[in-house]
């Protein structure tokens, strides 16, 4: 049976229990949303294909639990991430702020390549919010992220984001490819340099002996 995508990714989604992580990735994978708030116990996960540069990418998005007692589990995910997606709650300024505790334990634990971006969910709330645009903004220049508000709500931005942080990964990877290819052909280059020069050798040394 032939297989139904072309390249494999694994996502994760971080950030406090409560933000919205499930319902973004429900909206994304599933094109649902249910309002009702039941906290992730560990880590649970949604597959969804997507077309990206004319390859048809699977993306497994693992959704971790949010709740201290469940991070211990959660950073053994962190190693095989591709790529991650901060998520905080315009509507809770805590929430905003442990983005640098997620950010740190992202640097200990994950590979040092994996792409990231923030994603400021509930954007619908505005009457609610307490964190700027402009807040988040800064926030993703200081790690270098791409920033998105979005709504699981409304579905604003949440195939966006997914979408978004799949290309940076399939680009980090392509660039991993062309650095190994390059790398190959320069030792193929050098390989033939030192034959060629080793069959000079021998020549010259074969001329001496006449």
């Amino acid at each position: 049976m032939a297989k139904q995508y072309d390249v494999l990714f694994r996502l994760l989604l971080l950030g406090d229990s409560g933000v919205g992580k499930t319902c973004m990735l429900r909206r994304f994978a599933e094109g649902e949303f249910d309002p009702s708030h039941i906290s992730t116990i560990g880590v649970d996960f949604k597959m969804k294909t997507v077309q990206i540069d004319g390859l048809r990418v699977r993306v497994q998005i693992w959704d971790t639990a949010g709740q201290e007692r469940y991070q211990t589990i959660t950073k053994q995910y962190y190693r095989r991430a591709q790529g991650i997606v901060f998520v905080y709650d315009i509507t809770d300024l805590p929430s905003f702020k442990h983005i640098a505790k997620w950010a740190g334990d992202v640097d200990e634990f994950a590979p040092e390549d994996v792409q990231t971006i923030l994603v400021g969910n509930k954007a619908d709330e505005e009457l609610r919010r307490q964190v700027t645009t402009d807040q988040g903004k800064k926030l993703a220049e200081t790690y270098g992220m791409e920033f998105f508000e979005a709504s699981a709500s409304t579905s604003t931005n949440i195939s966006e984001s997914f979408i978004r942080v799949t290309e940076l990964v399939l680009q980090a990877q392509k660039r991993d490819m062309d650095n190994l290819f390059g790398s190959l052909d320069n030792n193929l280059d050098q390989a033939a340099l030192q034959e060629e020069k080793s069959s000079q050798d021998n020549d010259a040394q074969r001329t001496c002996a006449c």
